[in-house]
């Protein structure tokens, strides 16, 4: 399944895309090649929450490592689930429900495409107090655990496009593509707000980081020591 291209450092490593399973953390998908390559220099391009699943960027070695950046940076596609009718502390299924009104009207399709068409293009965000984000080298979910929340300057990002794969209430299923820095749960909240009724990120699926696309993707479970270097890039 390997990709080839101008990135393939077979000496001592690469790349490798891989298709990560709701369940384990990003970090336990780099524990496990770990074990299976022996090399202890890997590293991502992107972190998935553990209730999320899709594409990683997985660099092995300490060459493939020093080149991370260039994949941070790239455009993103998701498709997501947004419950509709609550509202989370995480923004996200994880999180306490903070608010839930049975008593408003459900919100029609049409009414939420011309709702989503207002999501499109260059738009600030505020990153949500449930995630790594580092402010004066603290990330602000471990602010957030301890029961404190600091104020987040608003970040420009850029939704190209956003539309509705399926809809059947509560739950609305779209597809994004996006700037790298976006917070779909923090878009699926803001959704939430400007519909009404509320909303939090239910399930969460990356499918795309720049050109590489989930389909090339490994699974970990076919991953071993004898064949993890031919699905290198």
């Amino acid at each position: 399944m390997g990709i080839s291209g101008e990135h393939k450092i077979t000496e001592i490593g690469g790349f490798i895309l891989i298709n990560k399973p709701v369940g384990p953390t990003s970090h336990d998908i780099i524990d496990k090649l770990r074990r299976i390559t022996g090399i202890k220099k890997i590293g991502h391009a992107g972190t998935l929450d553990p209730f999320a699943s899709g594409l990683m960027i997985v660099a092995i070695g300490r060459a493939a490592t020093k080149q991370l950046q260039k994949f941070v940076k790239l455009d993103k596609e998701y498709t997501a689930v947004l419950y509709l009718g609550a509202d989370t502390d995480t923004y996200d299924k994880t999180g306490r429900i903070l608010s839930s009104d049975l008593g408003f009207v459900k919100p029609k399709i049409a009414d939420i495409k011309k709702i989503l068409k207002k999501f499109q293009g260059r738009q600030t965000q505020i990153p949500p107090m449930y995630s790594a984000k580092k402010i004066k080298g603290k990330k602000l979910y471990e602010l957030a655990r301890a029961g404190i929340e600091i104020k987040r300057e608003p970040v420009e990002i850029k939704v190209y496009d956003i539309k509705i794969n399926k809809y059947k209430y509560p739950k609305l299923e779209i597809a994004v593509k996006c700037s790298s820095g976006t917070y779909i749960r923090a878009l699926a909240h803001d959704i939430g707000r400007v519909v009404g009724c509320g909303a939090y990120l239910d399930e969460l699926k990356r499918t795309a980081i720049g050109k590489y696309r989930l389909n090339n993707a490994a699974e970990i479970t076919k991953i071993d020591k004898d064949n993890w270097q031919e699905k290198m890039f």
